[in-house]
């Protein structure tokens, strides 16, 4: 059976990048929110949009290329 590569370390709340490929996805995420939310900072309301999808897209890629979550009360 093949081990896959982990892109993103389980925390204790959320994930952290662990190769170059989740360091990647996380600098274009933010290089995307930074450039979305300063064109529409005069919209609130579409600001709050786009960092709502831009974060489900973030758990979405996490969760697919990461360790899965589990409660662990040490760590």
């Amino acid at each position: 059976m093949e081990e896959r590569r982990l892109w993103f370390k389980r925390k204790i709340w959320g994930w952290y990048p662990c190769s170059w490929e989740g360091w990647l996805v996380l600098l274009i995420l933010a290089g995307i929110f930074t450039f979305l939310v300063t064109r529409v900072e005069e919209d609130l309301l579409n600001s709050f949009i786009f960092i709502f999808i831009i974060t489900v897209i973030l758990i979405v890629i996490c969760y697919m290329k990461g360790e899965k979550p589990r409660w662990s009360w040490s760590r």
